[in-house]
């Protein structure tokens, strides 16, 4: 996987008239064994990208669900080199899409950026995230992971002037993540509508894909940001979905394929 292989995602989705389903997990939760059963689950649910959560211990964008899960992941042993050996070593014609590691910056520049790029590009990552790293501060980074095929996806929030967006567009690979709300990572049981004037404030500063997360939980919510965006991020509610249930693959499947139908144009009434 690599970067294009991001953006031709949201190709085949825009052609097939639906917006991309980004499914989150986190690495190591509820320990590495477990993890390539969940990422088969989500991808043959109808996931068109996985994003996994490389736990770290002050996960500063991420809300309690997330921050549970981290803290489960870490109790139970996962570092970042496990999760890097358990990407390798997954059957990719089981998980044939696009998986996106969410990280924050201190791990990065603890491992160094370099290494950690070379180590996400060989493990088959195809992007990465890293939400406290100012596109500003950036360069080095970036240029490091756009060597390595590893696709750098940065974000857009609700209170983004309108004259840094064009610069976080244009540093984005893959796609644009716009936050839908202020605040950390969470299921929400309502959507802010002002999330959708966001996106249409979006359209004409950047012709990148828009994906929505942050409190996105419900196929209703799947269904409502489908209407005017690219993809649509679901994290906390498969977290909540999959701690509760005995068969966490089958929960994984099931929601993801709810999920992935609620995010077809076609459903839109």
């Amino acid at each position: 996987m690599n970067t294009s292989q991001v953006a031709s995602v949201f190709e085949r989705c825009a052609a097939e008239n639906r917006a991309a389903l980004i499914a989150y997990l986190m690495a190591g939760d509820p320990s590495l064994a477990d993890m390539p059963a969940l990422l088969e689950a989500a991808a043959a649910g109808g996931a068109d990208i996985i994003e996994l959560g490389i736990p770290y211990s002050d996960p500063l964008a991420d809300g309690p669900t997330i921050q549970a899960a981290a803290q489960r992941s870490l109790r139970a042993g996962t570092t970042f080199d496990g999760v890097l050996a358990m990407i390798g070593t997954l059957d990719r014609n089981r998980v044939a899409v696009p998986i996106i590691a969410f990280t924050y910056f201190n791990p990065v520049f603890v491992r160094g950026v370099e290494r950690t790029a070379r180590g996400l590009a060989a493990a088959g990552f195809a992007g990465t995230i890293i939400p406290d790293l100012p596109p500003e501060e950036a360069g080095g980074t970036a240029d490091a992971f756009a060597s390595n095929g590893v696709a750098l996806t940065f974000l857009v929030a609700p209170t983004t002037p309108s004259e840094r967006i064009p610069m976080i567009a244009e540093r984005s690979s893959g796609f644009v993540y716009v936050v839908s709300r202020m605040g950390v990572t969470g299921a929400g049981q309502t959507l802010d509508g002002s999330v959708a004037a966001l996106v249409d404030r979006l359209r004409p500063l950047t012709d990148k894909p828009l994906a929505v997360g942050f409190g996105v939980s419900t196929p209703e919510h799947a269904r409502a940001i489908a209407a005017y965006a690219d993809g649509v991020i679901v994290g906390s509610a498969l977290i909540d979905r999959l701690s509760s249930a005995a068969d966490k693959p089958a929960a994984v499947r099931e929601l993801c394929a709810a999920l992935a139908l609620a995010s077809s144009r076609d459903q839109i009434k």
